[in-house]
């Protein structure tokens, strides 16, 4: 079922380095609970050709996870969409149109664009990531159930958003009924933050936990982005200074720049 991917092409999965926010030299992907359970979620999702939601709160992983997984249970068939504004389902058609990197023009009518895209994922195995899943309607997500329902397509579809996609989802019976697994994405715990930040990245290996313990209580609040700003802060500043360790002091200067803290 998977295959690697031999030349860059739209729709694909970013980059590994991109997957951390920032770009964050240094930063390592650790293998959280949070990214395991994603992992055997999307395998199933997977193996059950079905439709999955990962929702939760800005900043806590989602498409990290569902990045990483998919690099590795299906870096050779997994195509991407993202949007950032409420689309249609023509958009969708569009985005999906370019992800497969169909030939031709898009069709003009929609009856038509849609037998394409149905033949196109009617060929092999297709796992659909719909990123930035907030954004859709009951339309969107409607259309999307209507490839999934095509007995001839061959699709997996994870849908990685914000809550309201979840809410938009469980409103609607037909909908909900054919989401296979429902997942949240949680901000790390205290112990998850002490564990996971001195692996996530150099600059935190030695520091005091209680220190570490401070920050997410003061800025970070288990979110990983807020963890990721507050590193690159802080790397930018030891760097100007030419220190090597994290101390109060530099963490007053990294809290007036998020406007965070005490």
């Amino acid at each position: 079922m998977t295959t690697t991917p031999s030349a860059l092409r739209p729709g694909m999965l970013p980059p590994q380095r991109a997957d951390h926010y920032l770009n964050l030299p240094g930063a390592r992907i650790v293998a959280t609970e949070a990214l395991r359970t994603t992992r055997d979620n999307i395998a199933a999702t997977l193996d059950a050709r079905a439709m999955m939601v990962l929702a939760g709160a800005a900043g806590n992983g989602k498409s990290f996870s569902v990045n990483a997984a998919l690099r590795h249970l299906a870096p050779g068939n997994t195509y991407r969409v993202a949007f950032r504004a409420r689309p249609t389902p023509r958009d969708i058609r569009h985005e999906l149109f370019r992800a497969l990197a169909l030939p031709g023009e898009p069709p003009a009518r929609p009856i038509e664009f849609d037998a394409v895209l149905k033949d196109a994922l009617a060929r092999s195995f297709h796992v659909l990531v719909c990123d930035e899943a907030q954004w859709l309607s009951r339309e969107c997500f409607e259309y999307w159930r209507y490839l999934w329902d095509e007995p001839t397509t061959d699709i997996a579809v994870v849908f990685a958003g914000g809550d309201g996609c979840a809410k938009v989802l469980r409103r609607e019976p037909m909908l909900a009924s054919r989401v296979f697994i429902w997942q949240q994405a949680l901000p790390l715990t205290l112990p998850e933050v002490l564990a996971t930040v001195p692996a996530f990245h150099p600059l935190w290996e030695g520091v005091e936990p209680d220190l570490i313990a401070l920050v997410d209580k003061q800025a970070a609040h288990g979110n990983f982005r807020a963890w990721a700003r507050i590193t690159k802060h802080a790397a930018d500043g030891l760097a100007a200074q030419g220190r090597t360790r994290v101390d109060e002091q530099l963490l007053r200067q990294v809290y007036g720049r998020l406007g965070a803290g005490t």
